[in-house]
């Protein structure tokens, strides 16, 4: 499951964190593929296969693996693989957007379908929900890495590179860009030598559904069910994630 930070990513049962770390694995091995297919195998002259790279390098994916991905790439079993989006509802309405890189499309969308219709949600048309998500750049920074720098001049650097909002948590900051700041925060980045654990273009939710507890319940076993196929890359949601919620998953 992802999304914005403040209601994504719950670890909600047991095993969540290895599934989970298996699932970035997947999602970065097909764009390490789908950009070395697309743009080349070199990433000095691809900027989408060098941000793949460093997100490869932020999962502690293992050299052997990125090299193979990108291999694999330039090779005749990557012409396959294709990028598609599905929009739908799941239970209580909460908006519910797919994203999935497959070799085949009549699978996948079976697939997807399926999910939604036996777990209580109905597949929409693409473009149904254009008014409830925006896309952003979302950097993740894993704190030990910011010591360096001074807090103050660090956000003035942020803000010069587009910066919209910056989260603080324990472990990890992020920073979270309108789309079109994307690249400018990635130049600012690589300007002052500091590589983030993660940066991607996520779907945020404009505000947040909130559900009762049976109903949410519902949502998160969809969720649940969207992860466990390979072709699904990331999903995102608008159901808001409550304290009881949470509680009810960490038990």
């Amino acid at each position: 499951m992802a999304g914005h930070s403040k209601w994504a990513n719950i670890k909600h049962r047991k095993g969540a964190q290895d599934k989970k770390r298996g699932k970035i694995f997947t999602r970065i091995i097909k764009d390490l593929t789908i950009s070395s297919r697309d743009g080349g195998p070199d990433p000095d002259t691809n900027p989408s296969l060098r941000l793949a790279i460093q997100n490869a390098k932020g999962a502690n994916m293992p050299k052997d693996t990125m090299e193979r991905s990108i291999k694999k790439g330039s090779g005749e079993d990557s012409a396959n693989l294709q990028e598609y989006t599905y929009e739908g509802y799941g239970p209580g309405g909460i908006a519910i957007f797919v994203e999935a890189t497959s070799d085949n499309l009549n699978r996948t969308v079976a697939s997807v379908r399926s999910i939604f219709s036996k777990n209580g949600g109905s597949l929409g048309t693409n473009g149904s929900l254009s008014f409830v998500f925006d896309r952003k750049g979302v950097f993740t920074f894993q704190n030990s890495t910011l010591e360096d720098i001074e807090a103050d001049e660090l956000e003035l650097e942020l803000i010069d590179g587009g910066a919209e909002e910056v989260e603080n948590h324990e472990e990890v900051t992020i920073v979270t860009t309108p789309f079109e700041d994307f690249g400018t925060m990635q130049k600012k980045l690589e300007e002052i030598k500091l590589e983030p654990q993660s940066s991607e273009l996520q779907r945020i939710p404009n505000n947040t559904i909130e559900v009762s507890l049976e109903e949410a319940l519902k949502v998160m076993k969809l969720l649940d069910k969207f992860d466990d196929d390979d072709d699904i890359s990331t999903v995102y949601h608008n159901m808001e994630l409550t304290e009881e919620l949470q509680k009810e998953l960490s038990e």
